[in-house]
């Protein structure tokens, strides 16, 4: 199989994964979440749907370029696609936690979790694919920003 084959399989993945956490914030995003208090540096709720799908998009990426490399580095490739596969799951669960339990608490510890098994799958995939670790900053970064907006919603209606 070739390396763009393999970034297309991990893209449609990242991708249906943010559908599927869709559907399940879709009915809560527009009755649950507007009751809520937020903070001042709350976004616009039209930025999420393009920077998630971005996100994903650069996460499917990363994970394709990773593959790639299972020739190279079968090993490190497995453990960092494992690593890689529990973000994805984590990813979708906090969904669940928050838009569908309606749990910002819940929501706030799982995050936690999250946040350090995507820095670690960024740890691994830069060491076998520079650009693969480089695809997942932003990620990080918008999961950072994400924990303290989480934390500052369970704070402000708890």
């Amino acid at each position: 199989m070739n390396k763009y084959l393999k970034i297309f399989i991990f893209v449609l993945t990242c991708v249906a994964v943010g559908y599927l956490s869709g559907i399940v914030t879709r009915s809560s995003v527009q009755t649950w979440f507007p009751t809520l208090v937020k903070p001042s540096f709350n976004p616009p709720a039209w930025l999420f749907a393009p920077v998630w799908s971005l996100l994903y998009i650069m996460m499917g990426i990363a994970a394709g370029l990773v593959w790639s490399r299972i020739d190279v580095e079968k090993e490190a490739v497995r453990k960092a696609l494992l690593f890689f596969i529990i973000q994805l799951v984590l990813n979708a669960l906090w969904s669940l936690l928050f838009f569908g339990l309606k749990n910002p608490l819940l929501a706030m510890i799982e995050i936690v979790l999250l946040w350090l098994m995507i820095y670690e799958t960024y740890v691994k995939f830069g060491k076998i694919d520079k650009i693969a670790g480089y695809l997942f900053v932003p990620y990080l970064l918008w999961v950072s920003f994400a924990a303290v907006l989480n934390g500052s919603i369970w704070w402000l209606n708890r």
